[in-house]
């Protein structure tokens, strides 16, 4: 749409066609300059560019990352702890969650409907190393009650990207 307002339309970024191309190449390549970009979604590279700064300032593009490999890094063990929290006091949740904002190993949370109030993405470099990050830290933190761990055996689908409507 020519002379296309930005704006959010019931609480989410309004966005045409045009928005959607440069997101999937960005999904699929953060480092494409702005010149290829364009050429990818057929814009010249000013309209472009400030189509990127607007899904930036929405808050739609949070960021931009490199995709690290784990294993590479050392990181042979992936475990999933789900986490129960003695009560559910705002205060025990809330000291739990910025604890957790701490804890470099603890690579995504959420906070999960069901038995657990949490769920843990947690690397380590063996399962030795899993138990002492598990006893010495995750049992540490503020209100937990009880940890459940499971390990991942195999990485089927890793990247994160995200179907656009």
């Amino acid at each position: 749409m020519k002379g296309k307002e930005y704006g959010f339309v019931l609480g989410k970024f309004a966005m045409d066609e045009i928005d959607k191309k440069i997101l999937t190449s960005l999904q699929n390549d953060a480092r494409v300059t702005v010149a290829h970009l364009s050429e990818q979604v057929s814009l010249t590279s000013s309209p472009c560019w400030r189509r990127v700064k607007a899904l930036e300032e929405s808050g739609v593009i949070r960021g931009y990352h490199a995709e690290l490999d784990p294993r590479r890094l050392g990181y042979d063990v992936t475990a999933f702890v789900s986490v129960m929290l003695e009560n559910h006091r705002i205060d025990v949740g809330d000291s739990f969650e910025v604890a957790v904002q701490g804890i470099p190993q603890v690579v995504a949370c959420h906070n999960v409907s069901g038995r657990y109030d949490f769920m843990l993405e947690v690397v380590a470099t063996d399962l030795e190393a899993f138990g002492e990050f598990a006893r010495n830290v995750l049992r540490t933190l503020p209100g937990v009650k009880e940890i459940y761990s499971s390990f991942s055996l195999k990485s089927i689908k890793h990247q994160r990207r995200l179907p656009l409507p």
